[in-house]
């Protein structure tokens, strides 16, 4: 079988790269014509889009530092790992729902400012003179707003039953498979209007895509009545002019968020109701090994038998190997393809012994198991054919 050539554009946990270990690909740290390149969050280019290139696999969820469009126009398979630092997520969520309700901040800077007071006789009775200054709100009985119920806001969803708030969620591409995570004590939305409306506490879990650019605005916060906002999402999706302009109301009481800007760095040295953190979400070595492990395995699979799951812009295909020679193909989504597939491999004197097509969009990809040898002009062959983006020859698969 053929040697696949892996490049790191970022650091990948070892764990992960252990899992190249018995494989047929293998990591090159300076290669410039890599079959495969592992990312977390470098910002890839047209550059980095060589001819060798057939796949790219982010270590992490969002892709918006991989050029996608236009990989997906070069038959370039992009790969994302989710769930593997939904916990991780999670997590800082609660922590940001404890820091918006309890003034846990103010209350540790207080203390840290009383080294004048030297003697446990003055200090105790002046904390407890002053303590009420930080009494805060508790969690439960409030209304926790989840917007996009994926991975990560499924598992907050949980989190937040669990803390006996109430939930609701807004999801408008919930997938069957999402919706059966979800526990039953989650209240659909019906519009994000609604949400914004009826809840104490929103946190965001939605992709940054063009359709949720600045999707969180003036608009939308003026349904708010006392909220805390939390973004452990994208920071495109928030509109901070807005938000910032929203602070000075009585409908946002405070800001939690894993994307400074220097506005809301400004803001949080002025006022106590912006809290910011160095995008650490996903920053735990679990999440971390978890999405290297992930990403090593979704390339292999794809490089040295052509499957595909948890791609953002081709659809999920497996085929179980049945032969020593396995022929994947990307083409465009138009009428007559398979067709056309399926008289060029008889011309060529290639038997099918199985063949899986999937559409998706403007792209489709096939998997094709052929029962006799095929050499590389029949693969030219195959390339030749108008709206085929690649074609591959996989020999040896192994499924």
């Amino acid at each position: 079988m053929t040697n696949f050539q892996v490049r790191p554009y970022s650091n990948i946990s070892p764990i992960g790269l252990d899992k190249f270990n018995g494989t047929n690909c293998y990591i090159s740290e300076a290669s410039e014509e890599p079959d495969g390149i592992l990312v977390r969050s470098t910002k890839l280019n047209k550059n980095h889009l060589t001819k060798s290139l057939r796949a790219i696999s982010r270590a992490g969820v969002g892709v918006n530092n991989i050029p996608v469009n236009l990989c997906t126009d070069k038959g370039i398979v992009v790969f994302n790992t989710p769930g593997a630092n939904a916990n991780a997520v999670k997590e800082l969520v609660l922590a940001g729902l404890m820091l918006s309700s309890r003034n846990i901040f103010p209350s540790i800077n207080f203390v840290n400012g009383l080294k004048h007071l030297s003697d446990i006789k003055d200090l105790e009775p002046y904390l407890e003179d002053n303590k009420k200054l930080f009494k805060g709100k508790e969690l439960a009985g409030s209304t926790l707003g989840i917007v996009g119920l994926g991975a990560i806001g499924s598992r907050v969803a949980k989190m937040g039953v669990a803390l006996d708030m109430e939930v609701i969620g807004y999801d408008p591409a919930l997938s069957v498979e999402a919706a059966w995570r979800l526990p039953s004590e989650v209240i659909p939305a019906e519009s994000l209007e609604e949400l914004f409306k009826n809840s104490d506490y929103i946190t965001l879990h939605i992709p940054a895509l063009e359709s949720t650019m600045g999707i969180i605005n003036k608009e939308l916060l003026s349904h708010c009545k006392g909220v805390s906002l939390l973004n452990f999402a994208r920071h495109e999706v928030v509109n901070t002019d807005d938000v910032l302009e929203i602070l000075d109301s009585n409908k946002l009481d405070n800001f939690i968020t894993d994307f400074p800007t220097p506005d809301l760095i400004k803001r949080a040295n002025n006022h106590k109701d912006v809290t910011l953190l160095p995008h650490i979400g996903a920053s735990t070595f679990q999440a971390e090994e978890n999405c290297a492990v992930m990403a090593v395995n979704q390339i292999v699979d794809f490089l040295e038998s052509g499957n595909i799951k948890n791609s953002v812009n081709f659809p999920n295909v497996r085929l179980k190997s049945t032969t020593t020679n396995r022929i994947t193909i990307i083409n465009k989504n138009v009428p007559a393809m398979i067709g056309q597939i399926a008289t060029s491999l008889g011309n060529l004197g290639l038997n099918i012994a199985e063949m899986i097509n999937v559409g998706s969009g403007d792209i489709a990809y096939s998997i094709i198991d052929i029962e006799n040898a095929v050499e590389e002009e029949a693969i030219k062959t195959l390339a030749s054919i108008e709206n085929i983006i690649n074609v591959r020859l996989l020999k040896d698969n192994n499924d």
